[in-house]
């Protein structure tokens, strides 16, 4: 399972972040920069919806998957936002707010499979609208400029990117709410 298609989509998706964050290290100039990166991200973001249904198509979901997916587009959130952080793209607090989260949400979910629990912290819609806000969010900020001549991407991307945070906020909250009592039934 750890070499079938869907899987081998995912890793490419991984091995391909270094790719995204370097296009800004190249010596071209500033648009080109945006333009590619942007282009890479959409593509390996892609990658995203693609393996997944490659996995239900072929029947070829796996456990190894089901971990490995999450953790690739936590890797690409992650350091996509740390590049635009260094571009003066985002605010460090925006940054600190969804990156903590994946790491909080992420030793949750660790904790109460180790408790026995994993189903009360299973993916839930929250969640998938808070990916989906930063997915378009962050190509947005990645191109910083007019698309078609008339979108401001960084202002649409900024507020996008409010929103994913409001959206971070709020599924780990109910995260939270859904292990709460579980952790507590384990502590005594």
């Amino acid at each position: 399972m750890f070499f079938t298609l869907p899987t081998l989509f995912t890793w490419a998706r991984i091995v391909a972040i270094p790719l995204v964050v370097g296009v800004f290290y190249l010596d071209l100039s500033k648009d080109s920069q945006n333009l590619f990166a942007t282009a890479l991200f959409i593509l390996v973001a892609l990658t995203d919806w693609l393996d997944g249904y490659l996995a239900r198509k072929l029947n070829q979901t796996s456990a190894f998957g089901a971990f490995l997916d999450p953790v690739a587009d936590k890797m690409l959130v992650c350091a996509a936002l740390l590049i635009l952080l260094e571009l003066g793209r985002v605010n460090a607090m925006v940054a600190l707010v969804i990156i903590g989260r994946e790491i909080a949400i992420s030793a949750l979910r660790e904790w109460m499979a180790q408790i026995g629990a994993s189903g009360s912290v299973a993916v839930h819609m929250v969640g998938k609208l808070k990916t989906m806000a930063q997915m378009v969010a962050i190509p947005f900020l990645l191109f910083d400029g007019l698309l078609f001549g008339i979108l401001p991407t960084r202002l649409w991307g900024t507020w996008l990117l409010l929103a994913a945070v409001v959206l971070t906020i709020w599924s780990m909250v109910y995260y939270l709410q859904k292990a709460l009592p579980e952790i507590r039934a384990k502590a005594r």
